[in-house]
């Protein structure tokens, strides 16, 4: 088995696009209209694909708390500060500097809409190693 997608709630699909593909470079794999709602796939520069599921409902409750609090989302890069910035312009939040881990260089963000995500330049082993 292999995980294909992750669902991620936000509160509408083209400031998503603006955010993923045109602040972090991201490429929009999918961008179909299905009548009611869109099938939005974004894909990382190295791998990894979001669905981009607009909140409709009580599901606007959870944007930006899917994780209860915790981060939920981990990105893994070669260069965290080009990375860093790049994020910052696109509209996302440092909650902390960066610092070295074990695992490599690491910080939590949130993206526009509340998600907290680690930024990780790898180290030796990565988290998921451990």
């Amino acid at each position: 088995m292999k995980l294909g997608l992750f669902a991620l709630l936000v509160p509408d699909y083209d400031p998503a696009l603006a955010f993923f593909v045109g602040g972090l470079g991201w490429t929009c794999l999918v961008d179909e209209d299905q009548g009611r709602k869109r099938w939005v796939v974004v894909e990382a520069p190295a791998g990894g694909k979001l669905l981009l599921a607009r909140a409709e409902g009580a599901q606007r409750d959870a944007i930006g708390t899917q994780f209860g609090g915790r981060v939920g989302l981990f990105l893994e890069t070669d260069d965290f500060d080009r990375d860093a910035v790049a994020i910052k312009a696109a509209g996302g939040h440092f909650e902390e500097a960066p610092r070295d881990e074990p695992y490599g260089r690491v910080a939590v963000w949130r993206d526009p809409w509340g998600n907290r995500w680690d930024l990780i330049q790898p180290g030796t082993t990565t988290p998921l190693e451990r």
